[in-house]
């Protein structure tokens, strides 16, 4: 059984990783391509693949794609078998193998942010919100004049929040049950005349991670499960596991990052044809 590749296409990143039918359990090099098109870093995706893995096009059986960008893509791809799968599906088994769990909640977040109930083969998309890699690029721009995740986080890493957001501790001397000092009482509440592009990009990062977080905790109320597996590109920003790490203490749920997050979607298309359950062939 040859290689069934996984494609995220998004609106300018797209991610691809694949999976052997010798190693199932071991994803080949996934990798990463940024374009303004969806289609260029589709076919620059794969063809970096291909090249990396010294793969030949008789290599691969078939190619799954799911993502925004897949709604362009009407014919295979080198003329291999291709098919599309549903991205909450993709979402489900990406989160589930990267964690080695069989039950928790997937958390996708990208320009926006989706949410996934997962149970083995049981997968349902539980609702989500608009905050995400959108908001932060767009208010990045808006309030510092940067365009560039990299560029914000790298600014973040130098920010003081305490010259953005107000603190449960700002606001009152009297302990609260549950909430300590350091606990965000309104995001950008406190923003002082002196704050910084630093300070500001920290600013925005903690407003989205938080907000996120908050949100997902909602989410499992219904559920019965603890566990919310972290995929997609904003898992790679530095702030983002400090953010959650405080919200697992804060909220007593277990956020997880697994390794390779980034690509959780990209392999859980591989996982949908390994499973028989793409939604056509192109």
């Amino acid at each position: 059984m040859g290689i069934v590749i996984g494609i995220d296409i998004g609106g300018s990143t797209t991610k691809i990783v694949g999976i052997s039918g010798s190693e199932p359990n071991r994803p080949v090099t996934p990798m990463l391509v940024k374009a303004a098109d969806p289609v260029a870093s589709l076919f620059g995706a794969f063809g970096k693949f291909v090249d990396h893995n010294l793969l030949a096009l008789a290599d691969i059986s078939r190619i799954m794609i799911t993502g925004v960008g897949a709604s362009f893509i009407d014919r295979p791809i080198y003329g291999l078998p291709t098919g599309k799968a549903a991205e909450f599906l993709c979402n489900g088994y990406g989160g589930l193998y990267l964690s080695g769990l069989e039950r928790a909640v997937i958390c996708s977040m990208g320009t926006g942010t989706a949410l996934v109930s997962a149970s083995g083969e049981d997968i349902e998309h539980m609702g989500g919100t608009g905050i995400g890699g959108g908001t932060i690029i767009g208010l990045a721009a808006r309030m510092i004049n940067v365009h560039d995740t990299e560029l914000i986080s790298r600014l973040a890493e130098d920010g003081d929040l305490n010259n953005v957001d107000l603190m449960v501790g700002d606001i009152t001397q009297t302990a609260l049950p549950g909430l300590p000092p350091h606990t965000t009482a309104s995001n950008f509440g406190k923003l002082k005349d002196m704050a910084t592009p630093n300070d500001i990009a920290l600013g925005i990062l903690n407003l989205v991670f938080e907000s996120i977080g908050v949100t997902a905790s909602f989410a499992v109320k219904s559920t019965g499960v603890r566990d919310i597996v972290l995929i997609g590109n904003l898992t790679t920003i530095p702030h983002c596991a400090y953010v959650f790490d405080q919200l697992r203490d804060l909220l007593g749920i277990n956020f997880i990052i697994p390794e390779h997050s980034e690509y959780g979607t990209a392999l859980g298309a591989a996982l949908v044809e390994r499973r028989g359950r793409y939604a056509k062939l192109i």
